[in-house]
């Protein structure tokens, strides 16, 4: 009977040896922020890049505009650009009749309108 016991004790000692050799360690703790990290250089690709790019673009785009542009304005009223200044931008919407906004609120190009409706057809 004890030699039973004391042959059932030595196996479940090498079971927990063998157990404990066989588990693997524990990974590095800065690995738990390897997938943070992946995430936000996706974020990065994904949203920050693009919209840094449009906003540049715009930026150039406010810049060039030139009076006699054809312009479409963020409410979507289509003019002629007749005075510029660095905030204000004064539209003829129709013969004799003038309007001022503001120059950021110009969306577009007119002729850059006509080749999106191209490409809609």
């Amino acid at each position: 009977m004890i030699s039973l016991l004391l042959n059932s004790l030595q196996a479940f000692a090498q079971d927990a040896a063998s157990a404990a050799a066989a588990q693997p360690e524990p990974a590095p703790a800065w690995m738990q922020f390897v997938p943070f990290a992946v995430i936000l250089v996706v974020m990065y690709f994904i949203v920050i890049r693009p919209q840094a790019t449009k906003q540049k673009e715009t930026q150039s785009f406010l810049q060039a505009l030139r009076v006699g542009d054809l312009v479409v304005t963020q409410a979507g009223i289509l003019g002629r650009i007749t005075a510029l200044t660095d905030v204000i931008a004064t539209l003829e919407i129709a013969n004799q009749v003038q309007i001022k906004i503001l120059r950021a609120q110009i969306a577009m190009s007119q002729a850059a309108l006509q080749a999106t409706k191209k490409e809609g057809k």
